[in-house]
C-alpha cells in the first residue's frame, strides 16, 4: 500500500508529524502533502488573544476585550518517556533560537530552568502540604499495585470501568495526597477509565516517586505553539507542503467494495468556513489520507475580562467526520464514548495578562517558588464531591515569564484550570463555568488569601492586582478530558484499521500498544506510524519506547515510595 501523496485533515502535531517522517524517511516531496484544517494551533496552542477571535469556534462570539494572551491549556513534557517527540523536534530548526533544533532549544532552556514544586498542594489552614506523604493505605496500595503489575495481554479485563468502579470498596483512595496530586497532574476524574489509570501507572511509574515536586517535568522555552507547533509549520512550508486553514471536512466518499470492509476513501467533502461554500476533493489511487479522528479543543469557546464562555453544544469537527466513517464500517471505533458525556470531560481554563508582576510576586511569595515550576492546587476545606470529599477548586500554572515572544518584560501570563466547571465557586457565588475572567481572578485572590502564609495578606494588595489586568480569556472546552473518557479497548482505532487501503487515524483517539493518551508523545507516535506504512518504511525503525514498569529498579523505588 506504498503511496506518493497525502491528505492531511487536521493540522495537529499529531498529522504535522507524520508529514516530517514522510519528507525525511520515507522521501517524500513536501508538494506532494496536504493539509485541511480549521486552524494550525491544535491542542499545542497558544497566541494573542486577537488572532484567536476570528477562528471557527470563536467569530460568532461577542468579545469586547481582546486584549491580552490566550492558552487554551497547556501539557507538560517528560523527555524521558517523550522519546518520539524529541526524535521530532531534533529534526527541525527552533523557530526562536538561532541555530539550534526545537529538541536542542527546548533541553537548553529545561536545562537552566529545572522544575522543582514546592507547593503542589496548598490547602486553607494548613497552608503548603507536604504531599511527599501519599496518605495511602494498604487497600489502596494493593489496588495500585494490582494496576502496575497487570500485564499487558490482560488490559482488556478493565474495559468499561472507571476508576470510580475500580475502587469501590476503597472510597480511601480519593482522599490521599496521591490522588489529588495525580488527578491534577494528569486531569483524571472519578468517572475517567482506569484502563487509561493503568497505562499511566506503567509509563509514568518512575514520576511516582517524584510527583510531589514534578521534577520529572520538562518545558518548552514558550508556550507550545511557538515551540512546538511553530518550527514545524515553518519547517513543512519550507519543504513545499501546503496548508489550507479555514476548512472543516465534513464527510468521506468511500469505494463501494463487494464485501463492504475495505477502507479506500475516493474523495473528501468540506466547508470553506470563511465562505460557507462546499467544496469536494477526489482523492487518487496514489494518496494516503491521514485523519486526526479527535480533538480536545474541539467547540471549545472563549469569554472575555467582564463576559463569561457561552456553550457551544457541536459535537466536534473530527470527532463528528469520526461518527461518519464508524457508521459506515465496523472496526472504527465508538466515537459516542468519548464525545457523548461532556461531564465526564469538560474543563474550564483561564489565561491571566496582566501589566506589571504584583500578582506573580505575591504568588512568589506564597507558593515559595519562582514562576516556572509546575502546578499549585488549591485543596478545599469543606467536602465538595458527590462522595462527601474534599477535592481541588482549583489548580494554576505560573510559566516562567514571558510565555509569549511578544510579552513585553512588564507583563505577566498566568494559566490556571477548574476541572469540574459545574461546580459552584467558594468566593463568587457561581459555578466556574458561568464566570467571567474578573470572576475568576476574584476566586483565584480568594483562594490564595486562604493560604497566605503572610506576614501581610495578599488581600491587601487586591486593588493593586484588579488594576493590573489587561484581560483575563475563561475558555470553555468540552471534550478537554475526552481521551481519558471510560472505554474498552476496541473504542478507538487503529492507526492502520484492518482493511484499510489508503486511510490511517492519528492522534490520541487512536489505539496504540502501550501509549498512554494526553501526551505529544501518543500524537507523534500514531503519526509516525501512519507515515511509515504508507511510505513503505520498516516499523522496525520506529523510535524505541523505554518500558520503566519492567526496570526492577524503578519499581522497588515506587513500592518504597508507595509505602512512605
Amino acid at each position: 500500500m506504498i503511496k506518493h501523496k497525502a491528505i492531511m485533515i487536521g493540522a495537529g502535531l499529531a498529522n504535522m508529524s507524520a508529514a516530517v517522517y514522510l519528507i525525511q524517511e520515507g522521501h517524500w516531496s513536501g508538494e506532494n502533502i496536504t493539509f485541511y484544517s480549521l486552524d494550525d494551533h491544535g491542542s499545542n496552542d497558544g497566541a494573542p488573544t486577537d488572532e484567536t477571535t476570528d477562528e471557527y469556534w470563536n467569530k460568532n462570539q461577542e468579545m469586547a476585550n481582546t486584549t491580552g494572551y490566550v492558552a487554551r491549556g497547556g501539557r507538560m513534557l517528560n523527555y524521558r518517556t517523550y522519546v518520539d517527540l524529541m526524535d521530532l523536534l531534533q529534526r527541525i530548526p527552533s523557530a526562536t533560537e538561532d541555530g539550534m533544533t526545537a529538541a536542542e532549544d527546548t533541553l537548553d532552556f529545561d536545562g537552566k530552568h529545572r522544575t522543582f514544586d514546592k507547593a503542589r498542594l496548598l490547602q486553607g489552614g494548613k497552608g503548603i502540604i507536604n504531599g511527599g506523604h501519599l496518605g495511602l493505605n494498604n487497600k489502596d496500595r494493593v489496588l495500585l499495585s494490582k494496576l502496575v503489575m497487570m500485564p499487558d495481554k490482560d488490559e482488556e479485563k478493565l474495559d468499561n470501568i472507571t476508576i470510580a468502579e475500580y475502587f469501590k470498596n476503597d472510597p480511601h483512595m480519593f482522599q490521599t495526597n496521591f490522588w489529588y496530586m495525580w488527578e491534577t497532574t494528569f486531569a483524571f476524574r472519578t468517572k475517567s477509565s482506569v484502563q487509561e489509570l493503568r497505562r499511566y501507572m506503567h509509563q509514568m511509574i518512575y514520576e511516582f516517586t517524584q510527583i510531589e515536586h514534578l521534577v520529572g517535568v520538562n518545558r518548552t522555552r514558550y508556550n507550545q505553539y511557538e515551540s512546538i507547533m511553530l518550527p514545524i509549520i515553518n519547517y513543512l512550508k519550507d519543504q513545499g507542503c501546503k496548508i489550507v486553514l479555514n476548512r472543516r471536512v465534513t464527510d468521506f466518499d468511500f469505494l463501494d467494495t463487494p464485501m463492504q470492509d475495505e477502507i479506500t476513501v475516493t474523495g473528501l467533502e468540506m466547508v470553506n468556513t470563511e465562505t460557507d461554500e462546499t467544496e469536494s476533493i477526489e482523492v487518487d489511487s496514489d494518496t494516503a489520507v491521514f485523519f486526526t479522528n479527535g480533538s480536545i479543543t474541539d467547540s471549545a469557546t472563549m469569554g472575555d475580562y467582564n463576559t463569561p464562555v457561552s456553550e457551544n453544544m457541536d459535537y466536534g469537527a473530527a470527532s463528528g467526520l469520526w461518527k461518519k466513517a464508524a457508521e459506515r464500517f465496523y472496526n472504527l471505533g465508538n466515537p459516542d464514548k468519548f464525545f457523548a458525556d461532556r461531564d465526564a470531560s469538560e474543563w474550564v481554563s483561564f489565561t491571566l495578562t496582566t501589566n506589571n508582576h504584583i500578582l506573580l510576586n505575591e504568588i512568589t511569595r506564597i507558593t515559595t517558588q519562582v514562576p516556572g515550576n509546575a502546578l499549585n492546587s488549591f485543596l478545599s476545606t469543606t467536602p465538595i464531591t458527590a462522595l462527601g470529599h474534599e477535592d481541588i477548586n482549583m489548580s494554576i500554572v505560573v510559566h516562567h515569564q514571558p510565555h509569549f515572544m511578544t510579552q513585553k518584560p512588564n507583563e505577566t501570563v498566568i494559566w490556571g484550570y477548574f476541572l469540574y466547571p459545574r461546580r459552584t465557586g467558594e468566593f463568587v457565588d457561581k459555578q466556574y463555568i458561568k464566570m467571567t475572567g474578573k470572576e475568576m481572578l476574584e476566586e483565584l485572590v480568594g483562594q490564595l488569601a486562604k493560604v497566605d502564609p503572610g506576614p501581610h495578606n495578599i488581600l491587601e494588595k487586591k486593588t493593586e492586582i484588579f488594576d493590573s489586568v489587561i484581560n483575563n480569556i475563561p475558555v470553555y472546552m468540552p471534550y478537554a478530558s475526552a481521551l481519558f473518557n471510560n472505554r474498552a479497548k476496541t473504542d478507538r482505532p487503529e492507526v492502520i484499521p484492518r482493511h484499510s487501503t489508503n486511510l490511517a487515524f492519528t492522534g490520541e483517539f487512536v489505539e496504540q500498544p502501550y501509549q498512554m493518551v494526553f501526551t505529544e508523545q501518543s500524537a507523534v507516535r500514531s503519526g509516525e506510524i501512519g507515515a511509515y506504512h504508507f511510505a513503505g518504511v520498516p516499523m522496525e525503525k520506529l523510535v524505541k519506547n523505554p518500558r520503566f514498569d519492567k526496570d526492577p529498579r524503578v519499581l522497588a523505588r515506587a513500592t518504597k515510595k508507595m509505602f512512605s
